[in-house]
């Protein structure tokens, strides 16, 4: 078996190998592709947090990491028809590693919820259940109501001021990461789907009160980030922002929404998504272990 880092030419064969997963786990058609598979490793050092398996030419495993501070981030993939060979485990086992050299004195990874073989496999290292994820979806099969708060289009002059809102609304949620507008921006731009005529902003007076970053998923729009202020919360910002976002996704041509949201949000988003028609089409588990 051939084991390398992956490369920008893998995406597709990546967002191939995780979906063969989702499929398998939860009888659904996955939605991954390589935009989304590009978006997970925009700022990961290829050459030294990722790992593909490869068995006859084909990827039958992979995983990739990223460290934030004493926190590191990973996700790992084993195709169906490898399932049992012990590579979830070779996985796992290179992450940590790679973590601990690094200084990490805790260790994120994802799976997909009803994953028992991964279940079983955390449990059994000394991980315990931390967070779940929803991604919410929604078909637009007819136009959305037209929002009563007028939403207007970003303009590159709100680049910095829509920073501070997402850093602003996202302060309190579960391991934000703060990032600098330089950061920030850069990452923005090398998004291989960047399209800011889908970003919108609620002004209030010289003030940004709400912004939502969207992209474009075909044949879905994806809510990438939606933050409303503390300080304007309350007044039906949030759910202005997402009514514009779908109807902007359909007079593109696109056939559904889709987000993703902490399941124990305290701010209601969870509640907001569904009064907008949105449901829970996927569940993810993030596992937690502190490493000595």
């Amino acid at each position: 078996m051939n084991v390398r880092s992956a490369t920008k030419d893998d995406l597709a064969a990546i967002a191939e190998l995780f979906a063969s997963v989702e499929e398998a786990v939860t009888g659904r058609p996955s939605r991954l592709d390589a935009t989304t598979v590009d978006g997970w490793l925009q700022t990961i050092a290829f050459d030294a947090n990722t790992w593909l398996f490869e068995e006859d030419g084909r990827l039958v495993a992979g995983a990739f990491a990223q460290q934030f501070g004493l926190r590191g981030n990973s996700a790992r993939a084993v195709r169906p028809s490898a399932w049992g060979r012990g590579l979830g485990t070779r996985l796992v086992e290179l992450v940590e590693t790679r973590f601990a050299h690094g200084g990490a004195n805790r260790v994120h990874s994802w799976t997909v919820a009803g994953d028992k073989a991964a279940d079983e496999l955390f449990l059994g290292r000394g991980y315990r259940e931390a967070r779940r994820f929803w991604e919410m979806a929604v078909e637009l099969e007819t136009d959305p109501v037209e929002p009563s708060v007028r939403v207007a289009p970003f303009t590159e002059e709100d680049a910095r001021a829509f920073h501070a809102a997402l850093e602003e609304s996202f302060a309190e949620h579960w391991e934000h990461q703060p990032e600098s507008f330089e950061e920030w921006w850069t990452r923005q731009r090398g998004r291989a789907n960047f399209d800011p005529s889908l970003w919108f902003v609620i002004r209030d007076g010289n003030e940004l009160a709400g912004v939502a970053r969207n992209e474009a998923r075909p044949p879905a729009g994806y809510v990438g980030a939606l933050g409303v202020r503390p300080a304007w919360r309350g007044r039906g910002y949030g759910r202005a922002l997402l009514l514009h976002s779908f109807r902007e996704f359909r007079n593109r041509g696109m056939t559904g929404a889709t987000l993703g949201v902490d399941a124990a949000n305290s701010t209601g988003a969870t509640k907001l998504y569904e009064s907008v028609g949105m449901h829970v089409e996927q569940e993810t588990v993030v596992w937690e272990k502190r490493l000595e």
